[in-house]
């Protein structure tokens, strides 16, 4: 068995409206940085796990993200994973 450690990256989907986003672009502009042209709110979540091998947990990564952190109608993911 071996340790790893998963960086899994969330964001909502470029169709979706980022609320949160617009509100942060909007301070920014109100502070005077015009430069900003859009915000992206994310999500970055850390998952150690033990698995036989970086492929078996590479696929319970995308276990995890398609049945509990990402909801993937609205959103989409992507994960770094290196031996922990």
């Amino acid at each position: 068995m071996g340790k790893f450690l998963a960086k899994v990256y969330i964001q909502l989907k470029e169709s979706i409206l980022d609320p949160q986003g617009q509100a942060v672009i909007h301070a920014l502009h109100n502070l005077g940085h015009q430069e900003a042209e859009d915000v992206r709110i994310g999500k970055y979540i850390e998952v150690r796990l033990s698995a036989e091998n970086k492929s078996a947990a590479e696929a319970r990564v995308h276990e995890y993200c398609g049945g509990l952190l990402a909801n993937p109608v609205i959103e989409t993911y992507r994960f770094e994973l290196t031996e922990a």
